[in-house]
């Protein structure tokens, strides 16, 4: 399995590569499918936040849906362990369900199981450096590309993905695998751009467009 540091708006110091090779060393156990895991470490210089300045985000990559994790600290050690007990977590749900459905395939239920066969998430865009983010106007599918709006210090992050129809217990599943509070998706069943949101507790919402997905078609 591979493993990928890269730092934004800091250097990523030798000491730190080899202790991420060392907590993320057992993801093969509980995901023998991984093939990478992409970890980005980024250092906010605003003083205002100097108590959360540190961010590790870790990305599983392989044969089966895309797992995340991320963490702020004070320090990068400290944001590497939470992120890291986060993701292992994650790959055990992750691990449990592909049990479950592999044993719902060998008998016939009465009812559905809460979450379907895992989709593939399409994979977050990797980490792209000032030079890149500067000669790009409109980002590729798997990039991301960093603009200012207007003349304002408001930066932009701008991320294209491949679209992958999914039912609405996938799309949950899967923003609970990524860690987000909300999955933009386009519904197997009514083909219907949605958004799945978390609420308060355990209560989920769902905002869908009134406008189906057309294929794209060719200009004459």
């Amino acid at each position: 399995m591979e493993i990928v540091v890269v730092g934004r708006h800091v250097e990523v110091p030798d000491r730190f590569r080899r202790h991420v090779e060392d907590k993320l060393s057992k993801v093969t156990q509980l995901a023998p499918r991984a093939q990478r895991v992409d970890v980005e470490l980024t250092h906010e210089r605003n003083p205002r936040q100097s108590d959360v300045s540190e961010r590790v985000e870790l990305t599983v990559k392989g044969k089966g849906p895309v797992i995340r994790a991320e963490a702020r600290a004070d320090d990068a050690y400290a944001a590497l362990d939470v992120a890291t007990s986060k993701l292992m977590e994650r790959l055990r749900r992750a691990r449990d369900r592909r049990k479950d459905h592999h044993k719902g395939l060998s008998s016939v239920k009465s009812e559905a199981p809460p979450v379907l066969a895992e989709d593939v998430l399409p994979e977050p865009a990797p980490a792209v450096d000032d030079a890149q983010r500067d000669s790009a106007a409109t980002p590729a599918p798997g990039e991301a590309v960093e603009s200012w709006w207007g003349d304002s210090p408001v930066v932009i992050r701008e991320k294209l993905h491949q679209a992958h129809p999914m039912t609405l217990d996938d799309a949950l599943y899967e923003m609970e695998m990524v860690g987000h509070d909300f999955f933009l998706f386009i519904d197997a069943e009514t083909a219907l751009p949605s958004v799945a949101y978390r609420r308060r507790g355990w209560s989920y919402g769902v905002i869908r467009l009134d406008a189906p997905v057309a294929a794209p078609v060719d200009a004459l």
